[in-house]
C-alpha cells in the first residue's frame, strides 16, 4: 500500500494550506518563499488545486482519479460531487466526528481497525458512508489511553453529522452540502485539469 509521507508543514507551505486544515495547530519557523514575481499558468493553478484536495485527504493519485470518475457518473455538478465523496471517507467522517486528532490518525485508526460502523469492523480508509450510517469506537479500543484523550477533546462537529462523546460514537444524519464543507478548495479548477 502507498503511503504518503511527506512533511506535513512543509508540504502546507507549498501548496500554501493553513496547517489547521490539516488538524495540526503548530506554526511553521520559516517564512512562505513563494515566487512572487513569476505569475502561475492556468495550468499551474489547476494542478495546485488537485495537489491540494488529494494533500489535505489523504488519497493518491489513481485512487483520485477514480473518485473523479465516479463523482463525473452522478447526477448534479460533478466538482461538489468529487469534494462530498472525498468528505464521506470513513478516515475523514472519523477526523470530523473529533474521533481523531488529524486525518493520517484517522487513516491509520481505520486499518488497525479501531472503528464500527453499524456495529461491524471496517477496516477500509475509503469506505464511503451513507445517511443512517452509526460509526463508533470498538468496546475493546475504547479504554486505550488514546481514545481517553480523545474523549476530552473539544471539537467543532458539522451539521451533517451527530457525535455522543461519552459513548465515543456519531452518526451520519445528512449527505454534506458544498456549503457545509469549510475545506479551501477551488474544485472547479480540478474538474477543467480533467477535461481536457
Amino acid at each position: 500500500m502507498a503511503v504518503n509521507k511527506d512533511p506535513i508543514l512543509k508540504r502546507c507551505r507549498s501548496l500554501q494550506i493553513d496547517p489547521s486544515h490539516m488538524g495540526i495547530f503548530k506554526e511553521s519557523k520559516r517564512t512562505s518563499q513563494t515566487n512572487n514575481f513569476r505569475k502561475m499558468s492556468e495550468y499551474g493553478l489547476q494542478l495546485r488545486e488537485k495537489q491540494r484536495a488529494k494533500f489535505i485527504y489523504g488519497v493518491l493519485e489513481k485512487q483520485f482519479r477514480n473518485t473523479f470518475n465516479k463523482a463525473a457518473k452522478k447526477k448534479g455538478i460533478t466538482g461538489e460531487n468529487l469534494l462530498i465523496m472525498l468528505e464521506e471517507r470513513l478516515d475523514n467522517v472519523v477526523y470530523r466526528m473529533g474521533l481523531c486528532s488529524t486525518r493520517r490518525e484517522g487513516r491509520q485508526l481505520v486499518v488497525h481497525r479501531h472503528y464500527t460502523v453499524n456495529g461491524k469492523i471496517v477496516n477500509i480508509p475509503s469506505y464511503l458512508v451513507k445517511p443512517g450510517d452509526v460509526i463508533a469506537v470498538k468496546e475493546k479500543s475504547q479504554s486505550s489511553p488514546k481514545f481517553k484523550e480523545i474523549k476530552e477533546m473539544e471539537v467543532g462537529v458539522p451539521a451533517w453529522l451527530s457525535v455522543d462523546r461519552e459513548k465515543l460514537e456519531g452518526k451520519v444524519l445528512a449527505e454534506p452540502t458544498r456549503d457545509q464543507i469549510d475545506t479551501p478548495i477551488e474544485e472547479h479548477l480540478i474538474v477543467e485539469l480533467y477535461s481536457k
